[in-house]
C-alpha cells in the first residue's frame, strides 16, 4: 500500500449549506482529503492510501456519495501530483509558457 497524491476538481463551488453539511460528514474527516478554494476553483486535494491510484480514487470518490449535490468534474493530477506518484518522466513536462516559442 502506498499514499497517491491528485485533485478531485468539482463542477461548482460549494454553497454555504454544502460547506456546513461538509462539516458533519465524517468520511471527510477521516483524513487524506481536504477542501481547496480559491478564485473561480473548488475542489478536494487528495492523498489516499491504496494499492493502485484507481483504487485511491474510487475511495476518494465514494466519500462523495454521502455528499448530495456535489458533483465531481474531473481528476486532476498536476506536475507536483506526478512527481509524488513517482509518475513522472521525460515524456511528461510542462506544457511551453508561450506559443510562439519566447
Amino acid at each position: 500500500m502506498r499514499s497517491w497524491y491528485f485533485n478531485l476538481v468539482l463542477d461548482a463551488p460549494l454553497t454555504e449549506e454544502q460547506k456546513n453539511t461538509l462539516d458533519h460528514l465524517d468520511r471527510f474527516h477521516e483524513g487524506g482529503i481536504g477542501l481547496e478554494e480559491g478564485p473561480g476553483y473548488c475542489g478536494f486535494l487528495c492523498v489516499v492510501d491504496a494499492e493502485t491510484l484507481t483504487e485511491a480514487v474510487a475511495d476518494a470518490l465514494d466519500r462523495f456519495a454521502d455528499f448530495p449535490g456535489v458533483l465531481v468534474r474531473s481528476v486532476l493530477l498536476d506536475h507536483v501530483d506526478l512527481a509524488a506518484n513517482g509518475m513522472a518522466t521525460p515524456a511528461v513536462v510542462p506544457a511551453p509558457s508561450s506559443v510562439d516559442g519566447s
